[in-house]
């Protein structure tokens, strides 16, 4: 490949009339314009190989920027859901404790009342009791005097 130091180091034989060789010349432009068609070629493909390049950066930028804005969605969606489902589990203790409460609430009831029943029912006892007693000693009086 020519560089640009062979084409200005190039020397001409000089002819009978201190001009340069027409085929030399001639010769070194056909070669000058072989050399320079190959580069211009090649630095035409370069310059459609980069601004395919530069399309598909921009391609890879732009789904670059989706895929960052779908993350961040999905990121905040993850974050509602876990949010929503914390406060779920919160009112679903909450209630639970509410229900409990309610329960132990209700069965404290429940025992006053059967403490309550089981006095009176005590009661009625000591009440018959005296009753019969009673009953029994009169009976007892009678068999007595009866007997006298």
């Amino acid at each position: 490949m020519i560089t640009p130091l062979d084409i200005e180091n190039k020397k001409f034989a000089k002819q009978m009339m201190n001009g340069y060789n027409v085929d030399e010349v001639d010769d070194f432009l056909d070669e000058l314009t072989v050399e320079y068609s190959k580069l211009y070629k090649e630095n035409s493909e370069l310059k459609n190989n980069q601004s395919d390049l530069n399309t598909d950066v921009e391609k890879y930028k732009s789904l670059e920027a989706t895929l960052q804005n779908t993350l961040v969605i999905a990121q905040k969606t993850a974050d509602d859901i876990t949010a929503v489902a914390k406060e779920q589990a919160e009112q679903i203790v909450k209630e639970a404790e509410l229900k409990a409460k309610a329960s132990v609430e209700e069965l404290n009831t429940q025992i006053l009342l059967k403490q309550r029943e089981l006095e009176e029912v005590k009661k009625q006892f000591d009440v018959y009791k005296a009753k019969m007693e009673s009953l029994l000693i009169s009976q007892l009086e009678l068999l007595k005097d009866s007997n006298e």
